[in-house]
């Protein structure tokens, strides 16, 4: 993603409010609040327009994130339908996107919509309601036109709270290329060994990550948290995991919100991160982050 300036105006004052986003140079606008401002939301203006909307939560039995990713011709009308059924009650906030010059028809909405839902679901990091979408078919010289449309958008989310479309910012060395513009040489790499395993990860934007390919034992010790042992299920189960001989491998790079969270799951018991990953030369994390 290129520089930006991002305006963000706070409708009402609370950073977690009402408020609206808008990037330097981008013909979009993001309008986004919590349920609780619904009523301020459809007033708004902007969403009388075509746009795309996120209904985002968390599930409760769980725990993980939930989203819904919509389409509309009239976004405030569609939203106060979704308001009047039962159906999501794990939607505690909302984020639109409509164009300030008017320009997004319905073909181009069904498009951002089909590409958000596909990286939805690429990502593996949330419970996505929608199915997968082909979306709409667009001409080419659209198509290039709104995929620089969901950059944009891509690029607001995380500051909207909404993180989980953020692409693993760290390069993996069995992969070819990075998953993120991060520079190798710039995030050290740090390893893990002990128990019959190896595992290798950097810091990453949202916490630590590690690396496709990595090792963590297959049987937790009793005392080991339960988060950890909940954790270990969901990610065998969305194939990110996969059992191998006697440990479990990565099958992907995988990001966990810090580096005890990662070191507690390769070595399926309660582990401080910042002593058990260490560098090319034996620094500890914490050693080579203190100096």
């Amino acid at each position: 993603m290129q520089p930006a300036t991002i305006k963000l105006f706070l409708v009402k004052g609370s950073p977690t409010g009402l408020r609206t986003a808008e990037i330097s140079n981008w013909t979009g606008k993001a309008i986004a609040g919590p349920r609780s401002d619904l009523d301020d939301l459809l007033g708004r203006p902007e969403l009388q327009s075509p746009g795309v909307y996120l209904l985002t939560g968390t599930d409760s039995e769980s725990g993980d994130p939930v989203l819904y990713v919509g389409e509309a011709e009239n976004v405030s009308k569609r939203l106060k339908q979704h308001a009047k059924t039962e159906e999501k009650d794990y939607w505690v906030h909302t984020s639109a996107f409509v164009s300030k010059d008017e320009n997004l028809t319905k073909s181009h909405i069904k498009y951002i919509e089909g590409k958000l839902i596909q990286l939805a679901h690429s990502s593996k990091r949330m419970i996505v309601m929608n199915s997968v979408s082909s979306g709409s078919s667009l001409p080419e010289a659209d198509r290039a036109e709104m995929d620089i449309f969901i950059q944009k958008i891509l690029q607001l989310l995380p500051v909207l709270g909404i993180h989980q479309f953020s692409a693993t910012a760290a390069f993996s060395p069995l992969q070819s290329k990075p998953k993120a513009s991060v520079n190798s040489d710039e995030v050290p790499l740090f390893h893990m060994k002990g128990k019959g395993v190896a595992a290798s990860g950097r810091r990453s934007e949202e916490g630590f990550t590690v690396f496709k390919g990595s090792q963590a034992v297959k049987v937790a010790v009793k005392a080991c948290p339960s988060g950890v042992v909940k954790n270990r299920e969901r990610l065998l189960e969305k194939g990110i995991i996969a059992l191998e001989g006697e440990h479990f491998i990565f099958t992907e790079d995988y990001e966990f919100s810090s580096p005890s969270t990662a070191a507690s799951f390769v070595q399926g018991g309660s582990v401080n991160g910042l002593t058990a990953w260490v560098n090319s030369d034996n620094r500890t994390l914490k050693s080579f982050e203190s100096q």
